[in-house]
């Protein structure tokens, strides 16, 4: 299972309030590619590594997911669509990670920048409205046709409410 959204959106709040209760192993993505690069390229924020040469940034993305193939019943949480300064790139790697659901987080624009300025763990940009809405819905039509190809479902929750988006997710998950 992946649950996927851009940003800001509580995706990781909610991976981490469900995966103990249910009994999934959660995964970080980012986090993960964070731990293989500060071993190997010397990276020790997400900053360091999105400064890497993208063959390198595409090495890292690659043996995350392979260090995650064989694990059961896991929750990966990861954006899905990355926005880089060439562009949006999916960040999702279907090929190797063939997920069974794919479960899109949105909230509104207010609540996502919320989050950004309040969260202190991270630096996080502050984008301007259009771009989220871009973002957003870039990250629908790409799911989407991740979905089509790979037969997997695909849900899309709104996190307007923490408590019943984290109960909508709980119910997907106990399927």
């Amino acid at each position: 299972m992946v649950v996927v959204g851009v940003p800001g959106v509580g995706k990781t709040s909610l991976g981490q309030a469900i995966s103990h209760e249910l009994g999934y192993h959660y995964v970080n993505y980012g986090e993960l590619m964070l731990e293989i690069a500060s071993k190997s390229y010397q990276a020790q924020t997400l900053e360091d590594m999105f400064r890497l040469e993208p063959d390198l940034q595409y090495h890292i993305w690659k043996k995350a997911a392979f260090s995650v193939q064989n694990l059961e019943n896991v929750l990966i949480d990861l954006h899905g669509v990355d926005l880089t300064r060439e562009g949006y790139l999916i960040s999702l790697p279907f090929e190797i990670i063939p997920p069974e659901i794919i479960i899109i987080i949105e909230t509104s624009y207010d609540k996502i920048i919320q989050r950004r300025t309040s969260d202190i763990s991270k630096d996080r940009a502050l984008e301007e409205h259009n771009t989220i809405n871009d973002h957003m819905s870039l990250l629908k039509y790409s799911m989407a046709t991740i979905n089509a190809i790979l037969g997997s479902n695909l849900v899309v929750l709104k996190n307007d409410d923490f408590q019943t988006c984290l109960e909508h997710l709980k119910a997907i998950l106990r399927r």
